[in-house]
């Protein structure tokens, strides 16, 4: 089992101590799998979290157990100070609700931001009232988002762009609503890009170019039909895109969390490497640091 590099009230403590000894500057934590903690100033933003076992529980008995390989770096009812949560999909390590619950009544005005295609699920798993569901809908290439849907909301400090995910392809509900997001995000001067789980669609990196994304969390697990799952990028694709896009930094995800569905790194990094696109790997649990600037 691998170790977080900081885990419960470690890691709860850096969360404080980067606040209290650089508060301008941007602070992110990897929580496995696609789960990140922004935080900036006082304000802090959940991506994706995945902080319970139950998936493990769930396919014990199957012949597609979700074996853990890394321990869980806190417990989602410790966690304060958190004004937004996103979910980008309805696949549990992303929308799961043994950690929105907890995390819900540990954060009193919490708020989801989620594809509105999946509002009926976002709603029974989190616990949150109507008035803290926000659900959000993207063009893609040959459609305009749903009727009368948002792309765009603004919590605190955070603005969320919804823009569209493939996983592994472009999928609609009835109404004609992406059922998968990516979501950009502002915040200070800071441009971020959580894609969700996706693979690469037409029109995705002159999307991503003009956004100038400044960090992107990509997931790296790549696709393999004998894991009977749908899969995302492979790590030099993921390189590539950032490339491609004209990222400042990216950071893999989506690994190392359950056996049957992870990958190396290093197949990403050398790709990075050789593109000379930057990249930080972290560990679960560990902080990325980027420095104070001024708002252009």
């Amino acid at each position: 089992m691998i170790l977080p590099l900081q885990q419960d009230e470690v890691f709860l403590a850096d969360l404080d101590r980067a606040r209290e000894s650089a508060p301008e500057s941007l602070h992110v934590w990897w929580l496995g799998q696609s789960g990140f903690l922004v935080q900036w100033r006082e304000n802090r933003l959940l991506l994706d979290p995945y902080l319970s076992d139950s998936l493990s529980s769930k396919y014990a008995a199957t012949d597609k157990p979700h074996v853990r390989m890394t321990e869980r770096v806190v417990d989602p009812s410790l966690i304060s100070g958190v004004g937004l949560v996103t979910a980008t999909h309805a696949h549990t390590d992303h929308l799961d609700a043994e950690t929105l619950i907890p995390l819900a009544r540990s954060n009193p005005g919490l708020r989801l931001v989620f594809p509105e295609a999946i509002r009926s699920l976002a709603a029974a798993r989190s616990g949150l009232p109507h008035e803290s569901l926000i659900g959000l809908d993207a063009p893609s290439p040959g459609r305009p988002a749903g009727t009368g849907s948002m792309q765009r909301a603004t919590v605190g400090p955070f603005q969320i762009q919804a823009v569209p995910a493939a996983h592994e392809a472009l999928d609609c509900d009835p109404m004609g609503r992406l059922s998968c997001l990516g979501f950009i995000i502002r915040v200070g001067s800071w441009t971020l890009y959580h894609s969700g789980d996706t693979v690469l669609f037409p029109g995705m990196v002159d999307c991503l170019r003009e956004a100038r994304i400044d960090l992107a969390f990509l997931p790296i697990n790549g696709r393999s039909p004998e894991r009977r799952v749908a899969g995302n990028l492979w790590g030099h694709e993921a390189a590539a895109l950032a490339y491609q896009s004209g990222m400042g930094a990216v950071v893999p995800c989506h690994y190392e969390l359950f056996e049957f569905n992870t990958a190396s790194p290093a197949d990403f990094e050398a790709r990075c490497q050789a593109l000379l696109q930057p990249y930080h790997r972290l560990q679960a649990g560990g902080r990325l640091t980027l420095g104070p600037r001024s708002c252009p």
